[in-house]
């Protein structure tokens, strides 16, 4: 059974904490504007209060080797939603290929405590891979792709999203060392590119990272098996 919960405006009021009781934390990662005024981020708990650039900063510490990568040639309105799963799933860095700007509304803030970088094209985002020794592993659901459900991914690589509606442009599909498509059941052609990244996403944190710390903990874990 599916249940759903709408919001009150009285929930919306206590979403996050209030101001924090004195005595004041020492530590400088906390921001004394947070600590009096409360906290209402969509941030986990071990983050409450902390200043942005503390926040960054630890998240550098533990972030996964793995990138995404979407293509922006029609200002496409999944980007925010691949920035927000990026960040779920502590991805090293989101690269925007085309257009420089992007819808933010779907990343619900979360591009500030992830790294988005710009190319302006296939090429050149290509290139930055091929200087870092990343693998492109395209997903789409094209003749000739292999099923994601049953490929390994590598532990270092750059996951490769098309533009919603055409998919992968081919010199996308020509810059992909590989081409993974998800398994789908159903009536539609494609899932949307927000959709697909959540999934491959997952697919590689279920290879190759270990389980998250402790949302409630200050303390950081590496979030990432050696190796």
């Amino acid at each position: 059974m599916c249940l759903v919960h709408l919001m009150s405006s009285a929930d919306l009021e206590t979403v996050g904490v209030g101001p924090h009781p004195q005595p004041w934390p020492l530590d400088p990662r906390f921001d004394p504007e947070l600590l009096a005024e409360g906290d209402r981020r969509n941030v986990v708990d071990r983050y409450r209060y902390w200043r942005l650039e503390a926040i960054v900063a630890d998240l550098d510490e533990r972030r996964h080797p793995f990138h995404v990568a979407i293509e922006n040639w029609e200002h496409d309105l999944n980007i925010g939603t691949v920035v927000r799963n990026a960040n779920a799933f502590l991805a090293n860095a989101v690269h925007i290929i085309g257009r420089r700007r992007w819808n933010r509304r779907g990343a619900m803030v979360t591009d500030r405590y992830q790294h988005v970088l710009h190319h302006s094209d296939i090429e050149t985002f290509a290139a930055w891979c091929v200087e870092r020794e990343l693998l492109v592993i395209g997903i789409d659901n094209l003749p000739g792709a292999v099923p994601l459900e049953h490929t390994p991914l590598p532990r270092t690589c750059v996951l490769l999203f098309g533009q919603e509606g055409p998919g992968l442009s081919e010199p996308a599909r020509a810059a992909a060392t590989q081409v993974c498509s998800i398994a789908q059941y159903g009536s539609t052609r494609s899932i949307n590119a927000g959709v697909a990244s959540g999934i491959a996403m997952h697919a590689w944190i279920r290879s190759h990272a270990a389980p998250p710390p402790d949302p409630k903990s200050a303390t950081s874990g590496t979030g990432d098996e050696p190796g």
